[in-house]
């Protein structure tokens, strides 16, 4: 997908203030149950073809609003993820405004995740496993 010229830009200036990690560095803290959240923010139709196993959907359209309701602890690790790592940027600096102090964003998105030949599973809104 070819993304507009202001977006691009956007997600560029907001990357410098936002960590980020690689899918192979994600895949192996849920294969060591290394205490994490892992937050899917893409959109409700983009979630039906699959999500990373054990994370939770919060759009983000709806990430702001509910976050802390279901992650209350802003000391917890927090790795987002969308499509291909551009909207993830903006929600992880989001979340940071909102006091969350180890807040990652997952470069690539799940199209890296996918190309790296991890598995998928489906699951609804506000779970986690």
């Amino acid at each position: 997908m070819k993304h507009n010229p202001a977006f691009v830009r956007l997600v560029e200036e907001t990357r410098e203030h936002v960590q980020e990690c690689s899918v192979q560095s994600v895949k192996h803290q849920l294969e060591d149950d290394v205490p994490c959240f892992v937050v899917d923010v893409r959109e409700d139709h983009e979630v039906a073809s699959g999500m990373i196993p054990g994370a939770i959907h919060l759009g983000k359209g709806i990430l702001e609003r509910d976050i802390e309701a279901i992650i209350t602890d802003k000391l917890a690790t927090v790795i987002l993820y969308c499509g291909g790592g551009y909207r993830s940027v903006l929600a992880a600096e989001n979340a940071q405004k909102m006091g969350y102090k180890h807040v990652w964003s997952m470069e690539g998105g799940i199209k890296a995740w996918k190309a790296a030949g991890y598995s998928l599973t489906v699951k609804s809104r506000g779970t986690s496993q």
